[in-house]
């Protein structure tokens, strides 16, 4: 139980650290990192309290697209490569650094998760103890909300036809 509350606290100290850090960066690609850093404290975080859905679709959702869309559109924005490629090696260390810390939480959150039924005992909700919390999420979408599940899918294409037709 100590090393989960440890674990906790470092994975909320750094991902309000990097939190600090997203606005208080003055360099906007490194504020992209700092919020990748973020999301992926975040992430595991409801990963360590069995919510591995949610956290999941965080990290490919947010880190996969958005925040890697955010890093392209920053970097096209800023014209001044020259002066990142020089710094390049000056910040190289930093930069194994955070991967450490990224590649050791996720080491740490994968090698001490465990099944937590006290969580499920407080849900209102009728909970299968043989299934995952994606199974069942998904059987809830394509069964009960089946059509709010469709429609929120035409909405989103309609928007993606309508940015489509904004950009010509």
């Amino acid at each position: 139980m100590i090393a989960h509350a440890l674990i906790f606290y470092l994975l909320s100290s750094v991902a309000i650290l990097s939190s600090l850090m997203v606005i208080s960066s003055k360099n906007t690609v490194h504020s992209v990192f700092f919020l990748i850093l973020a999301f992926v404290n975040v992430s595991c975080l409801f990963i360590m309290i069995g919510a591995e859905f949610v956290g999941m679709i965080l990290l490919i959702v947010y880190v996969g697209a958005v925040a890697v869309l955010f890093l392209f559109v920053v970097m096209m924005l800023e014209g001044n490569f020259v002066k990142v490629k020089q710094g390049f090696l000056q910040y190289m260390p930093f930069g194994f650094f955070i991967a450490l810390v990224i590649f050791f939480e996720l080491i740490i959150i994968i090698g001490s998760w465990q099944f937590r039924p006290e969580f499920i005992k407080t849900a209102k909700i009728a909970y299968d103890a043989k299934e995952t919390n994606t199974v069942q999420i998904g059987k809830l979408l394509y069964t009960d909300y089946f059509l709010p599940f469709q429609l929120s899918g035409i909405v989103l294409l309609v928007a993606m036809i309508g940015a489509i037709l904004l950009t010509f």
